[in-house]
């Protein structure tokens, strides 16, 4: 077995070339980088951002595509979205701010006015706190086109779901209206009630093509994700977590989704820090602060009788 003390060599072979340089940082600073989100390219990602990428580049036209995000809360969506948009950020020019991805959140009670706001917001548009839906609709619709917008996401596209009867086809309406009026595309980001929002309108359900992040079930694409962990992480020995048992333990505790894997890894690594044991293992998992969805459930509900 290798020890902290057989590594005084500064052998960090086994780490991402990034993560050897921060391995050589102190503890205190190897920490804070440890608890810093990280973009862990697998697969699904990286299919999920090429597919952005290619509705991206499309020409514009009467009938745009657009796409459905769909998976369990804290299973990677909004970091794919985050990612995207980092490839395409706002540029400042002599003629103004162009945002070509602009990404707003759906608000949790919808409505035509609600929304148009919150798309305001999105582009930090000025506005006064009193506009009528009209205006609103006419403000929004101008400051796209003003800034160049190729691509809207709207998060949490499962609160469509959150208006009833008339309200939400009068919501279902108004993205169809955007898709017409502006010839970009729409991104729908959210759970699975997003996919039940657009199928409950044949016309929406017909644009958006659903892609779907499962959870995460034990198999290669698995243990290569953990592999991908291993070597992002700061640690002066190697961790392996990527065989069959060890990614059976963390997805059951993790419950499948990478947000919670990555929560419970990153404090495993935390512990192999503090601890000196610089190797995620059995013992740092052990003494790692973190504590499940399901258990973290049952704790609350205890602590509300």
């Amino acid at each position: 077995m290798v020890t902290v003390e057989d590594n005084e060599t500064g052998d960090l072979s086994h780490l991402h070339p990034v993560s050897q340089e921060l391995a050589k940082l102190p503890t205190e600073e190897r920490v804070r980088r440890i608890r810093a989100d990280r973009w862990i390219g697998y697969p699904k990602a990286l299919d999920a951002v090429a597919r952005l990428e290619i509705l991206f580049s499309r020409p514009k036209k009467q009938r745009m595509p657009n796409l459905l995000l769909v998976g369990p809360t804290n299973n990677g969506k909004t970091m794919i979205v985050e990612r995207f948009h980092r490839m395409h950020p706002p540029v400042t020019g002599p003629d103004g701010e162009n945002i070509p991805v602009v990404c707003m959140q759906m608000p949790s009670e919808p409505s035509e006015l609600r929304f148009y706001t919150a798309l305001l917001n999105a582009m930090g548009a000025p506005f006064r706190s009193n506009l009528r839906l009209p205006e609103a609709e006419r403000l929004a619709l101008s400051l796209l086109r003003e800034v160049e917008a190729r691509m809207l996401v709207i998060d949490e596209f499962h609160n469509v779901l959150a208006g009833h009867g008339e309200k939400r086809r009068e919501f279902l309406n108004l993205l169809r209206y955007l898709g017409n009026e502006l010839r970009i595309p729409l991104v729908g980001v959210g759970t699975r009630e997003a996919y039940l929002a657009v199928r409950s309108d044949d016309q929406l359900e017909n644009r958006f093509e659903p892609f779907i992040l499962p959870l995460w079930e034990v198999g290669l694409e698995a243990r290569s994700l953990l592999a991908s962990f291993a070597t992002a992480f700061p640690l002066r020995l190697p961790s392996v977590i990527e065989t069959e048992d060890m990614a059976r333990y963390l997805l059951a505790r993790s419950e499948g989704t990478i947000g919670e894997l990555a929560h419970l890894l990153t404090a495993a690594a935390v512990a192999a820090v503090e601890t000196g044991e610089e190797r995620i293992n059995h013992r740092t998992l052990t003494r790692a602060d973190y504590i499940g969805p399901s258990e973290r459930r049952r704790l609350f509900e205890k602590q509300l009788q």
